[in-house]
């Protein structure tokens, strides 16, 4: 069995902890089995090695994401990265063909793929893994994992059985999120709650693309992506197929996609900087500020406070937090990257037009910026812990705590870190934005190999 792992969204229901770059799955909100603040797709890639499916395993993801997933996973993990963001079927499409064209994947191999962040116990991986058995032994075209509900939800979407095997379900029909009166009636047929599980044989995604003359080559179908349609899986080929079967799972799973839900997961009631007073009940705090927050007779209440924003919200209504936030963008105020994080500390702009924008960034040891330059702005770099190695134009130089380092418009420059080194950067010029940043190199060997003076 060959596993797909979906990581896409930009998780806005958790904001303002989730952004653009930084969706839900990232937050290192959740706790480890050694007690140590973990994210959602680190616990799910944990749980993936429990059941030894990691090394079968692949990520689909989009650029914005890929320094984030490295960062918490490693540069090891096995990456599809969508040329642009469409939706789950290309994302899956993309996949299927990497694994046909590349690895070299039988057309018969059973394609499993699931959501990067979904709440499970061990218990739930060990069921996708009969998934393979499952089609196997039934020809079916599709199969999927249902959860038996404890309640009527209005969150979820419900697979309704046409048939009730010993072991499956043959499935009759689907149901997007209904009312709570309609979920209701669902579970009088036994109606299991969609986890957005799908498996596969590799041949009916290879095969609807050839029917579709699209290619089954993957870097042709990588130039031609935009020609795939923006649709979900579940329409594009769920809903066409006929013979669909279901595993019902009968342990825990839950979508932590709301601060409501995300809340009642947490190992503590505060993270970050904050007290709550003992009169408040079922109160949280998640605060990513240096400044403290506090509580004070507060029930059933979320704070949540980052470089992006503040939200205070009663749990009942924080899934409605997308809502509010139509219309508001802004950019990404903190972001995890490939080699550490950085957080906005200030911005401005000035009547002749120039801005400047303040940023404090840490490279972790061993780490290293890539070589690059900008048009529109001059930086000033304050090491202000640690040492490294600071490139300029080909020259590479020592620098520690206490250096000031000035780089003009179009100067190549870059930085590795020897020990954890932290700088705070002031930009200042026209247009301080992210894509007036032109690399050379990536990789510190390419960079030393190229420089003509290395002063140590």
């Amino acid at each position: 069995m060959k596993v797909v792992l979906l990581s896409g969204g930009s998780g806005k229901r958790l904001w303002p902890l989730s952004n653009d770059a930084r969706s839900k799955q990232f937050l290192k909100v959740l706790e480890d089995k050694d007690g140590l603040n973990a994210s959602m797709v680190e616990r799910v890639w944990e749980q993936l090695k429990g059941v030894e499916l990691d090394n079968s395993t692949i990520i689909a993801t989009s650029f914005p994401q890929v320094d984030m997933i490295t960062n918490q996973l490693g540069q090891n993990v096995p990456l599809i990265v969508e040329p642009e963001r469409l939706d789950t079927f290309p994302a899956i499409a993309l996949a299927a063909v990497y694994l046909y064209s590349v690895q070299g994947v039988s057309l018969e191999e059973v394609v499993t793929v699931l959501p990067v962040d979904p709440y499970v116990d061990d218990a739930f991986f060990h069921k996708v893994k009969e998934l393979e058995e499952l089609l196997n032994n039934t020809n079916a075209q599709l199969g999927l994992i249902g959860v038996q509900p404890t309640y009527p939800s209005s969150k979820y979407g419900y697979i309704v059985p046409e048939e009730t095997k010993q072991a499956h379900v043959e499935v009759s029909h689907f149901q997007e999120k209904p009312t709570e009166e309609k979920a209701e009636h669902l579970l009088s047929f036994n109606a299991l709650w969609n986890t957005g599980v799908f498996a596969f044989k590799l041949d009916t995604i290879i095969n609807l693309l050839v029917d579709k003359g699209l290619p089954i080559n993957y870097s042709e179908l990588l130039n031609r992506y935009s020609e795939l349609p923006k649709i979900s899986f579940d329409y594009e080929v769920v809903e066409k197929l006929n013979h669909i079967v279901a595993l019902p799972y009968a342990g825990d799973w839950k979508d932590l996609g709301t601060w409501n839900t995300l809340t009642e997961e947490m190992a503590t009631t505060v993270l970050g900087k904050g007290v709550i007073s003992s009169d408040s009940t079922n109160t949280h705090i998640i605060n990513e500020l240096d400044v403290p927050v506090a509580a004070l007779g507060l029930n059933d209440i979320v704070i949540a406070a980052s470089p992006d924003g503040i939200l205070v919200t009663d749990k009942s209504a924080s899934p409605r937090i997308k809502e509010l936030l139509k219309g508001f963008e802004q950019r990404p105020m903190f972001e995890e990257r490939r080699w550490g994080w950085y957080r906005v500390v200030d911005s401005a702009s000035y009547e002749d037009g120039q801005e400047m924008l303040t940023k404090r960034i840490c490279v972790i040891a061993g780490k290293n910026l890539s070589y690059q330059y900008h048009e529109s702005r001059s930086e000033v770099w304050t090491i202000v812990k640690g040492e490294g190695e600071f490139v300029l134009d080909d020259k590479i130089i020592p620098v520690a705590a206490g250096d000031v380092l000035r780089i003009p418009a179009r100067a190549k420059h870059g930085v590795k870190a020897l020990s954890e080194l932290e700088f705070i950067e002031v930009q200042t010029g026209f247009n301080l934005v992210e894509e007036d940043n032109y690399r050379v190199f990536e990789i510190w060997d390419d960079i030393v190999n190229h420089c003509s003076v290395v002063r140590n």
